[in-house]
């Protein structure tokens, strides 16, 4: 019994510090992103991002969902590329960690408030955004790591 309460008190401190806006386990939680003008220079997470996780996410069509917008030769064999946005071929090149990580985050700061690409680590990501994220943020803060390191590798 007594090592259930430690457990339950335990528990309970995760929740309140989450709560307050306090970062648990190295997570930035959205509210509590810092940009720097359009970019974002802290990492959200302590995790490094995973390269080969941000590729399988870039084309997800539930999660990410990158290729609905931009082409991307990289992933030439995944159908249906959009033309909507900027096609991403070279990205790396053109932008830096802290820029595209920015982007990701909140693209209305980061590039335009009249850009229709959502946030996709906030929790009001934008109007063109499926009811199942309403209240949410697309991406995990691990998520938008792993596309970022995805992205870096796009180089020209």
């Amino acid at each position: 019994m007594k090592h259930a309460k430690k457990i339950i008190t335990v528990c309970g401190a995760v929740v309140m510090a989450w709560s307050a806006g306090v970062a648990i386990a190295g997570v930035t939680k959205p509210g509590d992103v810092k940009f720097d003008d359009t970019k974002v220079t802290a990492p959200l997470t302590t995790e490094a991002g995973d390269a080969a996780k941000g590729k399988v996410l870039f084309s997800n069509r539930k999660k990410g969902n990158c290729l609905a917008c931009h082409v991307n030769k990289d992933l030439a064999d995944k159908p249906f590329h959009g033309e909507i946005g900027p096609p991403l071929d070279g990205v790396a090149s053109r932008y830096s960690t802290s820029e595209m990580r920015g982007i990701l985050i909140n693209a209305k700061v980061a590039l335009s408030d009249e850009t229709i690409m959502p946030g996709f680590y906030k929790v009001d990501a934008g109007a063109r955004v499926a009811k199942k994220f309403k209240g949410k943020t697309i991406l995990s803060a691990q998520q938008v790591e792993d596309i970022l390191a995805y992205l870096q590798t796009l180089k020209e």
